[in-house]
C-alpha cells in the first residue's frame, strides 16, 4: 500500500452533523468515549480508511482471523431534537508526522462533504499524577467557542495544555480554522499512566449535555469502578514506597 485507502461501505444522509473524533491517546480515554458512543447509539459504519502511516500491524479477531488496522467514520441520525452525528474511531493514529497531515486533511475533506457544522476531538490530558477529581479541560479555534464551553463546565486554563496538543485532535482545531470550520478539543484530565474510563466517563458526561444526547453511561461507570480499585492499589503501594524511602539514610533522599 503505497497511499491511503478510503473505502465507502455505504451513503448516509445527514443534516449538518456534528464530527466527533475519538482516536486513541492519553488515557485512551477519547477512544472510551468515542467507541461507547458508537455501541450505544448503535451507529453505521460508513467509512473505512486504511493508510500506509498506520503501524505495519493486523489485528487479529476472536475467531482466530485478522483485519487490516483502520480508521472508521460512522453515521447517526438523530432522533427528535438530537443532532446528527459522524463518529471518529480507529486502531491507531498516524505513526508520521506527515500521516497526521494527510489523515487529518482526508477527514476535513470527509466532514466538508457531509456540511459538518462543528468538530468536537476528544482526548486526555496527562499530569502524572493520579487524579481525585474528574475534569474536563478545552481548548478551541474561536475565542467564541471558548466562552461557549466555559458555560458546559469546561476548564480553560491559561497556557495549558503546556506542550500544546498532539495529533489529529490537535490538527482537527488548526486545520479545520484554515477551513473556516469551528472545532473544539475536550481533555479529560487523567495520570496519562493507565487507560483511564474515569476520565472518559467525565468527558461524555460534558459532550452529552453539549449535543443533547442521551447515552447509556453504565458500561464506563462498571469500567471506572474496576480502575478505581486498582488505582487504590497502586496508591497504597507508593504510599508504602515512599514510607520504606523516608525511613532510610536522610541524605539519600535526595540523590537523583
Amino acid at each position: 500500500m503505497k497511499e491511503t485507502l478510503i473505502h465507502r461501505i455505504k451513503g448516509a444522509t445527514l443534516k449538518d452533523p456534528v464530527l466527533i473524533e475519538g482516536l486513541p491517546g492519553v488515557g485512551h480515554v477519547g477512544k472510551l468515549v468515542a467507541d461507547h458512543i458508537v455501541e450505544e447509539l448503535k451507529a453505521e459504519l460508513i467509512i473505512e480508511i486504511y493508510s500506509p502511516h498506520f503501524p505495519p500491524q493486523v489485528m487479529v479477531k476472536d475467531d482466530g482471523t485478522i483485519r487490516q488496522v483502520r480508521n472508521e467514520i460512522y453515521a447517526y441520525h438523530g432522533k427528535e431534537n438530537e443532532p446528527d452525528l459522524l463518529i471518529l474511531i480507529g486502531d491507531y493514529q498516524s505513526a508520521t508526522n506527515e500521516g497526521h497531515y494527510e489523515l487529518t486533511s482526508i477527514f476535513l475533506d470527509i466532514a466538508e462533504e457531509f456540511h459538518v457544522r462543528r468538530i468536537y476531538a476528544l482526548g486526555g490530558y496527562g499530569t502524572g499524577q493520579f487524579v481525585e477529581k474528574p475534569m474536563v479541560m478545552g481548548a478551541a479555534n474561536r475565542l467564541e467557542l471558548v466562552e461557549e464551553m466555559k458555560q458546559q463546565g469546561v476548564v480553560f486554563q491559561e497556557n495549558e495544555p503546556g506542550g500544546g496538543i498532539i495529533g489529529v485532535s490537535g490538527l482537527l482545531l488548526g486545520l479545520g480554522r484554515l477551513r473556516e470550520m469551528d472545532a473544539v478539543c475536550l481533555m479529560g484530565v487523567t495520570s496519562g499512566y493507565l487507560v483511564d474510563p474515569k476520565a472518559a466517563q467525565e468527558v461524555l458526561r460534558i459532550l452529552s449535555g453539549i449535543l443533547g444526547i442521551n447515552v447509556d453511561m453504565q458500561a464506563l461507570e462498571e469500567r471506572a469502578k474496576e480502575m478505581e480499585k486498582i488505582i487504590g492499589k497502586l496508591q497504597e503501594m507508593e504510599r508504602a514506597q515512599g514510607s520504606c524511602e523516608a525511613g532510610g539514610d536522610e541524605d539519600l533522599r535526595y540523590i537523583g
